[in-house]
């Protein structure tokens, strides 16, 4: 059984970005080229503990076939009759994929009794289990966690790599060491901000967050995505980066009346209009961030700079990609949107040293919090 991660983005049931199911075959190609019989098991979405039509893994199980070069089987089910008959059905060699594991509330209870009886059920199926969803082994969950502890369990080849890389970040980093944040909301990374703070070289921040940043400094942000609640905490920041000489950068702003319009204006950080919103970082910004990412020897990226998916204020989050690329830092980018990014640009992926497949793990990890999916390997026989 692999635990994969197979969460990838939809268009009705077109997959937009298959980054993750390409991160998934190398594993279990191996295991099924070595003759193993593959039952993979992942999630897609946020179903409320109950078949969802539009959460099913068909289009995952569908690309991972073409991937393969064979047939991937899905069961209409996770443990119930559908699930046992396409297990039953395996060959050597042969990989089949279970229905979404959300689609059982037990996969996601707080209560380890639950948990473990979905785990049971699941460990009925299989031999041996490999954790090789790196975007999930921050949960607790049935398939991940539990699982583990039912079966001879193995770290598989991806959550390896990526675990390797993180290590790189903290354990055997080279200077000077430069953090770019970005994305929607402040609160989503005050942990990493809190860690790093310590460890860091350069801090630069952009995105949405950005404002709550700003706003914090003293300045007006109009609009501006902004949370009140945060500001409090980012004053401590602010005042931790000084005391430590760390630098945060942020100059100008594209800014406009209405989220999307394209119509905008370039204004310095200390000029935002009362009714307008930052949608990107500008173009001074993208020089002074380029001109602190060129000496880099070593990138974490996690975040874009703006609404990439609007070409308009797609060009903070290029310019930092692009700044990576030229780099002759170890660059890694934190998976999430900062991945989707990569991809939507067209920027070419092996320009990065490692593109994540996993941001909140990856965030996790930096902020030193212990990994649910990794720590139970210490806590079941060793490592293995």
């Amino acid at each position: 059984m692999v635990r994969a991660d197979l969460n990838v983005p939809l268009d009705g049931d077109k997959i937009t970005d298959d980054g993750r199911v390409r991160a998934s075959v190398p594993t279990i190609k191996a295991l099924a080229d070595a003759g193993a019989r593959v039952i993979v098991t992942a999630h897609l979405g946020r179903p409320k503990g109950a078949p969802d039509p539009k959460f099913s893994l068909a289009p995952a199980a569908a690309r991972l076939g073409e991937l393969l070069g064979a047939e991937v089987a899905l069961a209409n089910d996770l443990v119930g009759e559908s699930a046992k008959a396409v297990v039953e059905a395996l060959t050597d060699g042969g990989v089949v994929m279970l229905e979404n594991v959300r689609f059982d509330a037990r996969e996601t209870s707080k209560d380890d009794a639950e948990r473990a009886a979905l785990a049971d059920e699941l460990a009925a199926f299989a031999d041996a289990f490999v954790s090789d969803g790196f975007g999930v082994v921050h949960r607790k969950q049935a398939s991940v966690y539990d699982v583990a502890q039912k079966l001879p369990a193995y770290v598989g080849g991806l959550v390896d790599a990526e675990l390797g890389v993180l290590r790189k970040l903290t354990d055997d980093l080279e200077r000077p060491y430069v953090v770019v944040l970005g994305g929607a909301k402040v609160s989503d990374k005050l942990g990493v901000i809190a860690n790093l703070l310590s460890k860091v070289d350069k801090l630069l921040i952009g995105g949405g967050m950005a404002y709550t940043f700003l706003k914090a400094q003293g300045h007006e942000v109009g609009t501006s995505l902004l949370q009140e609640d945060q500001l409090d905490q980012v004053r401590g920041f602010l005042a931790e980066a000084e005391k430590r000489g760390v630098e945060l950068v942020l100059v100008d702003v594209l800014v406009t009346a209405e989220f999307g319009n394209v119509e905008h204006d370039v204004v310095g950080t200390d000029a935002i209009p009362a009714d307008k919103m930052g949608l990107d970082i500008g173009p001074k910004s993208r020089e002074l961030f380029a001109s602190k990412l060129a000496d880099a020897k070593t990138v974490f990226w996690n975040g874009p700079m703006g609404v990439f998916e609007i070409e308009t204020y797609a060009g903070g989050t290029r310019a930092v990609a692009e700044a990576l690329v030229k780099s002759d830092a170890f660059t890694v980018v934190g998976g999430g949107d900062s991945a989707a990014a990569v991809r939507a640009l067209g920027l070419p992926e092996d320009g990065f040293s490692h593109i994540s497949t996993g941001g909140g793990a990856s965030l996790e990890f930096l902020e030193g919090k212990e990994l649910p999916g990794i720590s139970v390997f210490a806590k079941n026989e060793g490592d293995r």
